[in-house]
């Protein structure tokens, strides 16, 4: 015990559990718009179970360690191209953000209504809790599959990777519904976090390549975006509460 309480493991530590945070974004991006699809009395349940799951499946891989490195072996090798089951997962997730995504955005840039999207992702009928949930877990044990990785390489101790894990997976729970109801109140956010989920597929596709991306960059530019749309939001809002100013800014504007 006292072997886990030294500063270097407590510092190890705090890194982990801010990288499954920040990590975890991806989880909460992906619950809110797939979430967003279902009534409004069943979005917080689909997100509390997307949640548990991946708390589920993160400690059931953590203890799996020796299976999970194992996993980094080729299997297959198409063109003197050696693929592994990690890099298998990895683009099959990958691909199904970006398939995703782009059916969302397409939606959206033709004006399809909510009510439209969903009778044709469920055949006509709408989109089910059962559908929501499964599509929940497929991208759960993707995403979960990334974070363990990430979490080997940066600690030893399995126990320090379980408390990382649930301390970041109860930081999702408190925040997860606010986050995913501003999400998906405001629809040029909502269309960014669709820009987000096609970056995070493009980079599960490249890690599956074997091109390793520097997730800092990819999370810096997915900051600095949102960054960026906060400020349009608060310049928008400021408009909108001074009409005087409004008017003014359209009389500037010239006629065509």
């Amino acid at each position: 015990m006292e072997a886990l309480l030294t500063p270097e493991v407590l510092l190890s530590l705090l890194t982990l559990t801010f990288m499954e945070i920040v990590l975890g974004i991806d989880n909460i991006v992906f619950l809110s718009i797939v979430s967003g699809k279902l009534p409004e009395e069943q979005r917080p349940k689909a997100r509390r179970i997307g949640l548990i799951l991946a708390l589920v499946f993160r400690i059931l891989l953590l203890l799996c360690i020796s299976w999970i490195v194992g996993l980094k072996e080729p299997i297959l090798t198409v063109a003197g191209f050696a693929l592994s089951w990690r890099d298998i997962i990895l683009l099959l997730g990958g691909l199904f953000l970006l398939g995703k995504a782009t059916t969302e955005i397409h939606h959206k840039l033709e004006g399809v209504s909510e009510e439209e999207a969903q009778q044709n992702e469920g055949g006509g009928t709408g989109i089910t809790f059962s559908q929501v949930i499964f599509q929940i877990i497929l991208l759960d044990i993707v995403f979960s599959f990334d974070s363990i990785l990430t979490a080997v390489g940066l600690v030893d101790h399995v126990i320090i990777m379980i408390i990382a894990v649930l301390i970041s997976i109860v930081f999702m729970l408190v925040f997860v519904d606010k986050i995913s109801d501003f999400i998906n109140q405001h629809p040029s956010m909502k269309m960014l976090a669709l820009a987000f989920l096609m970056l995070i597929g493009f980079m599960l596709v490249a890690e599956g390549f074997h091109q390793h991306v520097p997730k800092g960059y990819i999370y810096f530019a997915m900051f600095f975006s949102l960054a960026v749309e906060l400020m349009n939001m608060r310049t928008r809002k400021k408009k909108v509460k001074n009409p005087v100013a409004l008017r003014k800014s359209k009389k500037h504007v010239p006629k065509t």
